[in-house]
């Protein structure tokens, strides 16, 4: 497919409720929009690496990346498939968030033109997929097993803790005595080093689905200590970049789970090998997701239908997120009390919606065509 024009949206979504984070509170998202087209045909993508720059990539500094220097690479280019997109952007090191929203529009275009659901074109296994929830830090405990009950109530087949110092051992001790057989996983965020190491052993005691990210990401090494000592899987997320780093983490033996972040790693085309490469290695990963509109939960949720995606994948609902979102989210659902909520997948080609064009009018804060 020859692109011909690519249109870039920064947009800002009012939240519900303001973001709590190191450099303040925040009280919209923003994040980036693409429309790429070939023809009569349009696909969509979206990069959220969020409004701060604390992880080192932001909406507005994708947004720059993406007009000045990513999207007039792949102008009047013919892509045959997404490695090709890839060659084109190589010369840019890192902004994966940036490659991402250029992947996953090709991706959606890609799908539109063949008349094809996109997670039939990214070869996915199931029409539906299963969700978890994560559930941050609160006041209580009471409070803690209030938002668990509700969140198993509706559903939701597993749950995500987050675990920091002060809010570890004692805690997942507490909600283990609550909720005895549920599924459970804690996410350490690298907040921890080997020194921890003792309690890091604790938590074999609480039959936990997983512990993710335990240690700084580039601490490969360190993992492979960890999960040497550990029988309960580690799981590692922000280590996970490219397939370099899950070549090396696969080697070093540093995990046995692998959440995929489609805009952490530059988008469907390199999850895609990632997933593959996991897979030839017996080593299952789940699908992760940040705050972002409509566009980019497809995307993800598409992708979490392949054969390695096994565990429950991470949903946020956009309706508690935000005053308003950009397109319509896909419809969860159940098929009895008993049966898990999941996403029921699409059947209309490529993502299945495009933004409504009044919203993203409204929240519109900068926008660039690069023909």
């Amino acid at each position: 497919m020859k692109i011909d024009r690519i249109d870039i949206y920064l947009a800002a979504l009012p939240l519900k409720r303001p973001q709590q984070t190191p450099a303040g509170a925040i009280g919209k998202l923003e994040t980036v929009l693409i429309r790429m087209r070939s023809g009569d045909l349009s696909g969509w993508g979206e990069a959220s690496p969020g409004t701060a720059p604390l992880g080192g990539q932001w909406a507005g500094g994708s947004f720059a990346a993406l007009r000045d220097w990513l999207a007039p690479a792949v102008i009047g280019q013919s892509l045959a498939n997404g490695d090709a997109l890839a060659e084109r952007l190589a010369p840019f090191r890192g902004n994966q968030y940036a490659k991402a929203a250029l992947d996953t529009a090709w991706w959606d275009l890609k799908a539109r033109a063949e008349g094809k659901p996109l997670h039939q074109v990214l070869q996915g296994k199931r029409d539906w997929v299963a969700l978890g929830v994560s559930l941050d830090r609160t006041e209580t405990i009471e409070e803690l097993f209030a938002a668990m009950h509700a969140a198993f109530d509706a559903g939701f087949a597993r749950i995500e803790l987050k675990m920091r110092p002060g809010w570890d051992v004692n805690m997942i001790n507490v909600v283990r005595q609550e909720f005895g057989t549920e599924t459970l996983h804690v996410d350490v965020e690298g907040a921890m080093t080997l020194s921890n190491m003792e309690t890091l052993c604790r938590l074999d005691d609480f039959m936990l689905a997983m512990v993710e990210q335990p240690l700084m990401p580039d601490d490969l090494v360190g993992h492979a200590m960890v999960q040497e000592a550990l029988r309960t899987p580690i799981c590692l997320e922000e280590s996970i970049v490219s397939t370099d780093h899950v070549e090396m983490a696969l080697d070093l033996k540093s995990c046995k789970f692998i959440n995929l972040g489609v805009g952490r790693v530059g988008g469907l085309t390199p999850a895609v090998a990632i997933h593959n490469a996991c897979h030839a290695a017996c080593t299952p990963c789940r699908v992760g997701a940040l705050l972002q509109s409509a566009i980019g939960v497809r995307h993800g949720l598409a992708f979490a239908s392949k054969e390695n995606c096994t565990y429950p994948a991470d949903w946020i609902d956009p309706a508690e997120a935000f005053e308003f979102d950009l397109a319509e989210a896909p419809a969860l659902a159940r098929s009895g009390d008993d049966s898990a909520l999941a996403a029921r997948l699409w059947t209309e080609p490529g993502i299945g919606v495009e933004p409504d064009a009044e919203r993203l009018e409204k929240c519109c804060i900068n926008q660039a065509e690069v023909a």
